[in-house]
């Protein structure tokens, strides 16, 4: 257990959709040892729960009533891995459909739901015993804008249209490339435009365009930053 003296180290990566987040978040994370607190599933489980309920996703008192006995847990899938689930069920795969994405982008969107569950992600991350790595649209901006390293990973639209087209697919998921591009372009511009905690880098994160990068290569990037930094930590303690 880290000592009291010795806060979570806080690496925050934020970016559009499918510029590849949640799997570099994953495997860095695994890199450096540290917790994953995967916040895009939390919006996504959100509106999922919305859905089977048969609430709106601008219906904030329906939300709200959501939001106050959400069973959601973070645990190991069977086959490996870390899941998501539900009231006790694996909805891993469930939150990963297209009309899910439009849906977080729209709950997210909500201050009833930001607000709902801020605290959450910050006690999630400042509870892990060494540090924890969040990926979403405003880590460094809203969530932990004191975060000890910030990054903002994005890539050209087509490609990275095309890596959540092939994503779908290997899921069996019935899309087009075409419709996937243009779902991607709508919440783009819905993350991008909405008045509450909208998608920008911070100030003082490392962009990481990885249109040319394989995943391998971006995480490399953001292990060696961390690590750099962590020896600063070290050095000044």
């Amino acid at each position: 257990m880290k000592s009291a003296d010795a806060p979570a180290f806080i690496v925050a990566i934020d970016g559009p959709a499918g510029a590849g987040k949640s799997t570099v978040s994953r495997l860095a994370a695994e890199r450096l040892g540290f917790a994953l607190v995967d916040t895009g599933a939390i919006y996504r489980a959100v509106a999922l729960a919305a859905s089977r309920a048969g609430v709106a996703f601008d219906d904030d008192e329906g939300l709200a009533e959501i939001l106050a006995d959400l069973p959601l847990e973070f645990g190991p899938r069977e086959g490996g891995g870390q899941g998501v689930f539900l009231a006790g069920e694996d909805v891993s795969d469930a939150i990963r459909t297209p009309a899910i994405s439009l849906g977080a982008s729209a709950v997210s969107a909500r201050p009833v739901v930001r607000a709902g569950l801020l605290e959450l992600q910050r006690r999630l991350a400042r509870g892990a015993p060494r540090g924890a790595v969040l990926e979403g649209r405003d880590i460094g901006t809203v969530v932990f804008p004191d975060a000890d390293a910030k990054f903002f990973l994005t890539a050209k639209d087509d490609v990275r249209a095309e890596r959540r087209y092939a994503e779908l697919k290997a899921r069996g998921v019935d899309a087009t490339f075409e419709q996937v591009l243009a779902d991607q372009r709508k919440r783009d511009k819905d993350d991008t435009e909405r008045p509450i905690a909208p998608l920008q880098p911070a100030e003082d994160s490392v962009l990481v365009d990885s249109t040319h990068l394989s995943k391998a290569e971006v995480v490399d990037r953001i292990v060696a930053e961390v690590d750099r930094r962590l020896a600063a930590r070290r050095r000044h303690d």
